[in-house]
């Protein structure tokens, strides 16, 4: 093995991927080189990939894993991984409130209503299935793992068919929506009244209330704003947690290998802290992460100021890309750690080039665009995590090619399309709808968050009752 189980280098290993981690990054940089020698202007997208690099190396050493956590959680009753997660909201979240006091915080708060809570759960059931979530998909890619691919074809191709589908998909559409998007002062190349995506999200959607905690609790100043949405969405939720996970999954055993049969305060302290500390790889690549969602924002708002522009989207039109521009020549530019928007933006460029129509719907037409894979900026992001990935990945001695069985690739297609649905219906992912969230003061992360566990709870006793039947079938043998 070329890692230990600590996570530490091994030199053996290194020495054999290192020529293809070199080359790996040499790539990226040629490439990059490639962009500046065409526009300079090229940096906003470049900054994109580089820390798409950055948070693939972080995700691969940390085996950073939603469904992990979960699984692990529901299945075996080891709560490291969903510990470590937490964690690293915590550290996250502290990272954000600094952001948010320099005045570059690019966060946007989510709608909040039903449709995070039913999300998060189409999310969590179909994630359990393919064994990664949004994030691990990707690093899992770069391992060289081909289930994990076509987890991220399915995610892309779900969502693209979700948010493009009419006709048929307004017999689902309530009256009250249906009314309410037609109602919606939108351009005539928009068919806002046909199709159930277009009706959800101007007939309902965009009724709802998208606030901060510190803005619905009308707190002034950014200081005292940023202590409130860190405080009250991160460090007590998260709290409240890690007792819940002590309580439950930690404490009896820990007090039983530590040999205490009557348990004191000082003794419970020291359990936490024990789990605290047995999840620190995790909760180390959480701080990393976490500055670097930082330092992309803080990045990202200086170059929107240096050019002065809002969104990418206007910077490409000045450069003559136009043809992937949405009405408003937009495209999806979040300015922070994201996922599962610009892998539907791929599937929709793919279907628009094989002659489908995806510019006639709200999520590509008014705001995303459909922009070339080789200039959406959040697209090379999802890219640059492969690559990180696949770096770390070869230094360790973990690249391999793996092929997935038959069943593990319906598993995989099949889980992957109810990611790609949630991820739609909740406007996120284990990223984008929560970590991304709950660190930056939205509390509808946690209510995705509910709804991925509740979701996951239920996998995972889907998939437990199919490995039952299997073993069933086979027999005594």
């Amino acid at each position: 093995m070329a890692v230990s189980e600590s996570g530490a280098w091994s030199p053996a290993g290194g020495r054999a991927g290192l020529p293809s981690a070199a080359g790996i990054v040499l790539a990226v940089a040629l490439v990059s080189g490639v962009y500046l020698a065409l526009d300079t202007r090229y940096v906003y997208l470049l900054v994109y990939a580089w820390f798409g690099v950055a948070y693939g190396l972080l995700l691969q050493y940390g085996r950073f894993c939603m469904a992990s956590a979960v699984r692990d959680l529901f299945m075996v009753r080891v709560p490291r991984m969903a510990v470590g997660v937490i964690v690293a909201i915590v550290l996250y979240a502290l990272i954000a409130a600094i952001v948010h006091v320099a005045g570059v915080n690019t966060f946007a708060p989510h709608p909040l209503g039903w449709h995070v809570l039913i999300g998060g759960a189409i999310f969590g059931f179909g994630m359990i299935f393919t064994g990664g979530c949004a994030s691990s998909s990707l690093y899992k890619s770069g391992e060289g793992n081909v289930a994990s691919m076509l987890v991220l074809l399915a995610i892309s191709v779900s969502q693209a068919l979700f948010v493009s589908a009419s006709s048929w998909s307004n017999r689902a559409v309530p009256k009250a929506w249906a009314e309410a998007a037609a109602a919606q002062d939108m351009p005539a190349a928009l068919g806002i009244t046909d199709g159930w995506f277009d009706q959800f999200t101007a007939g309902y959607l965009w009724t709802l209330p998208a606030e901060t905690v510190a803005q619905a609790l009308g707190v002034q100043g950014a200081v005292a704003g940023a202590v409130a949405n860190a405080l009250l969405t991160a460090l007590l939720p998260a709290a409240a947690l890690l007792a819940l996970l002590y309580a439950t999954a930690w404490r009896k055993g820990y007090l039983r290998r530590a040999k205490v049969a009557q348990a004191r305060i000082g003794d419970h302290l020291r359990g936490i802290w024990v789990m605290l500390t047995a999840s620190k790889r995790t909760a180390l690549v959480g701080l990393g992460l976490g500055a670097l969602a930082g330092l992309q924002m803080w990045i990202t708002s200086a170059l929107r100021d240096h050019y002065g522009i809002f969104n990418f989207g206007e910077l490409l039109a000045q450069m003559g890309h136009s043809e992937g521009l949405s009405l408003q020549d937009t495209v999806f530019d979040p300015g922070y750690w994201y996922i599962t928007t610009q892998e539907a933006q791929w599937a929709g460029w793919a279907l628009d080039k094989l002659g489908l129509a995806m510019r006639d719907n709200l999520f590509f037409g008014l705001d995303n665009g459909v922009p070339a894979p080789w200039l959406n900026a959040p697209g090379l992001m999802s890219i640059g995590i492969i690559a990180g990935a696949a770096v770390i990945a070869n230094l360790n001695g973990e690249f391999k090619w793996k092929l997935p069985s038959a069943e593990t690739a319906v598993f995989a297609l099949a889980g992957g399309a109810l990611m790609g649905l949630g991820s739609r219906i909740g406007m996120g992912c284990n990223i984008g709808a929560f970590f991304a969230t709950v660190t930056n003061g939205d509390p509808s992360g946690w209510i995705f968050f509910a709804g991925l566990v509740a979701g996951g709870y239920g996998g995972v006793r889907a998939f437990k009752w199919w490995i039952d039947r299997r073993l069933a079938a086979a027999g005594p043998a």
